[in-house]
């Protein structure tokens, strides 16, 4: 594959990953196909409003664009194949694709949605970097309107231990793998903060941010689950929750892959929290 000099265009452009991205990608021709509105964008950004369950928003959005960077916006793969054959016929050459920890090359068949995207992906023919995150800090927000409220912030397994990534390591790994030519192409990379920090240390750092203390109730089982099913499967709802239970005596790893690709260490959950302070202040 020669390198590219054709639009990049960026799915999901107004989300919490994709804005960043936006802001790295400046001065590169650029799209953004997103749902939101356009005011969360610097003025004057190329946006094609659409959605990805349907085909012809999507295509819309392709004229002259060769690279992509995809966020998939479900829990589950259902219209995937559309999508990646409306990038593969609009001359897309290149694919980054936010997949998920868990997912390796050999067990992409059988480990739930991140797995069947990517390859879905593969099976397109597409070329593709796949940027396999520990979990994205950002999801700590559902504890935000406990914390605006006073509240004790109840989780399920507050020992278990997680290297999340902040979403500006993500956004900018994803901006090297579109701009630094082909030597990303068919490459997965495992993004993870620089620690592994227990959900209860991660409250305390969110406290430590807004200055005061934060109280941790341990979440019975049942009753998260419960919670999640508002949301989820119950089949997604038991493995993230047996995923975190293990987590308690078997932390998630940490990877040197953000700081292989960006020259310095990754972001730490503590930095992630003084950038969200606004979010959990009253």
């Amino acid at each position: 594959m020669t390198d590219l000099n054709g639009t990049i265009l960026v799915i999901g452009g107004t989300g919490n990953i994709g804005r960043r991205l936006v802001d790295f990608l400046h001065g590169q021709p650029l799209r953004v196909f997103a749902r939101r509105a356009a005011a969360l964008l610097p003025p004057g950004t190329d946006v094609v409003r659409g959605d990805l369950g349907e085909p012809g928003s999507l295509a819309a959005a392709l004229g002259g664009v060769d690279r992509v960077f995809l966020l998939w916006p479900s829990l589950d793969a259902d219209g995937i194949d559309g999508v990646v054959n409306a990038l593969a016929k609009g001359g897309v050459r290149h694919v980054v694709y936010v997949s998920a920890l868990q997912v390796t090359d050999d067990n992409r068949r059988t480990i739930g949605v991140w797995g069947e995207v990517e390859q879905a992906v593969v099976d397109a023919g597409l070329g593709h970097t796949f940027l396999r995150a520990s979990g994205l800090a950002t999801n700590t927000l559902g504890w935000a309107p406990a914390v605006r409220a006073g509240e004790p912030v109840r989780i399920p397994y507050p020992g278990a231990r997680r290297s999340l990534v902040h979403e500006a390591d993500i956004a900018a790994v994803a901006a090297a793998a579109l701009t630094e030519g082909k030597k990303h192409v068919g490459r997965s990379y495992v993004l993870t903060g620089p620690a592994a920090v227990s959900q209860a240390d991660q409250v305390a750092a969110i406290g430590d941010a807004i200055g005061r203390r934060i109280e941790v109730t341990e979440q019975p089982h049942d009753e998260a689950r419960a919670a999640m099913t508002a949301w989820a499967t119950p089949e997604w709802a038991d493995n993230a929750l047996a995923y975190w239970a293990s987590l308690v005596d078997h932390p998630e790893p940490v990877t040197s892959d953000v700081e292989d690709i960006l020259g310095r260490p990754a972001l730490s959950f503590r930095r992630w929290a003084a950038d969200h302070v606004a979010d959990f202040s009253a």
